[in-house]
């Protein structure tokens, strides 16, 4: 940890979240001096749903955390699909719960631990310019503010829109979605509610209520809404669209109301700390993904997936793309770090899209009983369900004409 701050990195990493955490971990194992900043002291909440999908996993063994990870994680073997008539499924796949106070402090030890330097509390102000290009920081520290220059800055600051707009890098400052999360301590539900229930309601209005089971008899419980834009191209994120009025704290109200297990959860239990609401970047879209000498990631970039609304997994997973991009770089040659690094972030565009395809289903949420029905007769309807989990599937035929087909036939 650094006791002050430094003039001087080779790339600087601002946001020390899974997407930050693991790019600053991938460069700095590599011998690349990297300094990792966060504007908040370790352990630091962090509003989300913590579920750790097949994803996740597997960027946190590329990582070699995997197994810290599981030591204090909360196992899960389905995710339960709870349609709107109460009806239910249960996917199976590799899941987990940690909560993001603990899994963020683990992946931000394990880049210090594989070379990075750090300093917390930071606050990223604005770049620095040599011209038009990125060259380093201005942090507040304290009262003082303090100049890094840098090769290469990697902007990880999740879904907040300042910090896009201060490195000249925002298209969109509104999100794409907004979530509302709370723990409750209940050690009466424990082993009653074991999976990751998703609830799905016309009165949740194009979104789902959750349930997951974390460590120690906690639940987090919250709702979500991946499709606040409504874009007239219907691409998930272009500007023009109409922002849809969200009262979360109403959504959650509607949430215990609709669903009995929520209900219960709520008042035989205890709040353990406050609802926290939090805005969600979706798709790849709202932000450009470079400029001359700085690369967006994670978050901010918008890797969150519509209509699952995880994003833990591909955060990570572009943040080794950044890392991957700036050491494959030949030599000082900036161009070949930016295309390479919007090369990636390219190839997994096709893949946002399905599932910004299939958040339909949360806006006509009475598809999910029809899915659910069909998936509780047929083995191969369930396989494919599980393949959504594991992105083996397309989720986005589960709204084709194709795959409505298929749901009959199979």
């Amino acid at each position: 940890m650094e006791t002050s701050p430094p003039t001087h990195a080779d790339v600087v990493v601002v946001g020390a979240g899974p997407a930050g955490s693991a790019c600053a971990h991938r460069l700095a194992a590599a011998g690349r001096d990297v300094l990792l900043v966060d504007q908040h002291r370790f352990p630091r909440d962090k509003v989300c749903g913590d579920g750790l999908i097949p994803d996740a996993h597997a960027a946190l063994r590329r990582l070699g955390v995997l197994d810290a990870v599981m030591a204090r994680a909360q196992r899960v073997r389905h995710v339960r699909c709870i349609g709107t008539r109460g009806r239910t499924i249960d996917v199976p796949g590799t899941l987990a719960v940690l909560p993001r106070r603990e899994l963020d402090e683990l992946l931000f030890r394990s880049a210090c631990k594989a070379g990075a330097r750090a300093l917390v509390p930071a606050r990223f102000v604005e770049p620095l310019l040599d011209g038009d290009r990125v060259a380093g920081v201005r942090l507040k520290v304290g009262d003082a503010t303090h100049d890094v220059s840098a090769r290469w800055v990697v902007l990880a600051t999740g879904a907040g829109g300042a910090p896009l707009e201060a490195a000249g890098v925002c298209d969109r400052r509104v999100p794409s979605g907004m979530a509302i999360r709370g723990y409750v301590k209940n050690d009466a539900m424990v082993g009653r509610i074991t999976e990751l229930e998703i609830r799905w309601h016309p009165r949740l209005k194009g979104g789902y209520g959750w349930i997951f089971p974390a460590p120690d008899g906690v639940f987090n419980i919250g709702t979500g809404i991946t499709g606040l834009l409504r874009p007239p191209g219907g691409d998930g994120g272009a500007a023009g669209g109409k922002l849809l009025d969200v009262n979360l704290r109403r959504m959650f109200e509607t949430f215990l109301e609709v669903h009995p297990a929520a209900r219960e959860l709520v008042q035989g239990g205890r709040f353990v700390g406050e609802l926290k609401g939090a805005p969600l970047r979706c798709s790849l879209t709202g932000a450009r993904w470079t400029r001359p000498g700085l690369l967006v990631t994670g978050e901010a970039a918008g890797s969150t997936y519509a209509f699952t609304g995880e994003g833990i997994g591909k955060a990570m997973e572009t943040g080794m793309l950044a890392a991957e991009a700036v050491l494959a770089g030949r030599g000082h040659d900036e161009a070949s770090v930016r295309t390479g690094y919007e090369a990636h972030l390219a190839a997994l565009k096709p893949r946002f899209a399905l599932y910004e395809r299939a958040n339909g289903i949360n806006r006509h949420p009475w598809l999910t009983d029809l899915v659910i029905w069909r998936g509780r007769r047929s083995p191969r309807v369930l396989r494919r369900m599980s393949g959504v989990l594991d992105e083996t599937s397309n989720p986005g035929q589960l709204l084709s004409a194709k795959g409505f087909y298929r749901l009959f036939t199979e």
